[in-house]
């Protein structure tokens, strides 16, 4: 698996969501269907999940080696708890900026979501979404791009395929910045399953936050209510107050993330991420210009270590012109 391969992966997801839409659109229309929320989100990592094991499969990887689900210290994983809690405070920081230009997408579905007994949206959303976003993004997405580039080129592509893989600015904001917290507690343990526990961790408090807001609220129109009544004076007093929290929480998990790493014994792991910022290979130019087979070796070197390529473009305009239009379109026919 390498660069290559990963960027057509996520051309098929990007793809398959398109032709998903384009489905449900049109069932909508003609047979007045509506997907219920619990098999939308299946959907959802369906297609995530089946293009991603689908081209490990063609590419006859073995796919736990990887991905590497490594075992982790049981002292870790309670350091991954604190970690996931200290850095909290600075992707909802990045929720409410990204909620001056675009509305909160998961406040969008809640009304949907709490329709569902918590225990289901608790499995979907907090374990098996999770998972399988995990699997796809920090194992085969990531772990292909390393195998390219450097860690920390691989770290960027990586957090930015997370991000658009959500199809929406808001989201996108923040999951852009959990995709590198996540990857430097991978690099920090050596193992897929830090991020798999930091991200459920994190999922699973936003759905039983969302739970015990609506139970406290008595189903007075809940999150939905909350944000219309939101203004924006009162949303840059928040983010007033939560940048001085983002700031102080966030050193505080840059320090347990590296205690993270001293017990796992790998901070030369983390170390190596701003070390390694040249390309894996060097790339050295010939003594002669008459050396034209050493100047053909140097351009295939290049070619096989370039991360981005066209599928990556086309995916990436094709999501970008996706989570604009649907901003652009209730705009226009409103």
């Amino acid at each position: 698996m390498n660069s290559k391969k990963v960027n057509r992966i996520f051309l098929a997801i990007i793809l398959m969501h398109f032709a998903a839409v384009a489905v449900i659109t049109v069932l909508a229309r003609n047979y007045a269907f509506i997907l219920d929320i619990v098999p939308n989100f299946i959907m959802s990592q369906s297609i995530i999940l089946v293009p991603a094991l689908l081209g490990v499969f063609i590419s006859k990887e073995n796919l736990l080696g990887l991905v590497g689900f490594h075992k982790i210290k049981i002292s870790s994983v309670f350091k991954i708890f604190l970690f996931t809690f200290l850095s909290m405070p600075l992707t909802s920081l990045i929720n409410m900026i990204s909620m001056l230009f675009v509305d909160n997408a998961v406040v969008a579905i809640s009304g949907e979501v709490l329709e569902v007994p918590f225990l289901i949206m608790l499995f979907i959303i907090g374990i098996f979404g999770p998972f399988s976003e995990e699997l796809v993004f920090r194992g085969i997405v990531y772990q292909g791009y390393k195998r390219t580039g450097t860690t920390l080129c691989a770290m960027v592509l990586s957090a930015l395929l997370f991000a658009l893989m959500h199809m929406n600015f808001n989201q996108a904001a923040y999951a852009f910045a959990i995709g590198l917290i996540v990857v430097m507690l991978v690099e920090a343990t050596g193992s897929l399953w830090s991020s798999v526990i930091f991200h459920m961790f994190f999922n699973s408090q936003q759905v039983c936050l969302m739970y015990l807001y609506d139970a406290a609220s008595f189903g007075s129109g809940g999150l939905e209510e909350a944000e219309e009544i939101l203004t924006t004076d009162m949303l840059l007093l928040a983010i007033s107050g939560w940048l001085i929290l983002a700031a102080a929480s966030t050193a505080l998990a840059a320090c347990v993330l590296v205690w993270i790493a001293k017990g796992e014994n790998r901070e030369n792991a983390l170390r190596a991420i701003w070390k390694d910022r040249k390309c894996k290979k060097e790339i050295r130019l010939p003594e002669k210009t008459d050396e034209m087979d050493e100047e053909n070796k140097i351009k295939e070197n290049a070619r096989q270590n370039r991360m981005v390529t066209i599928p990556l473009l086309v995916a990436i305009v094709l999501a970008l012109s996706y989570m604009s239009l649907e901003i652009i379109l209730p705009r226009l026919l409103a």
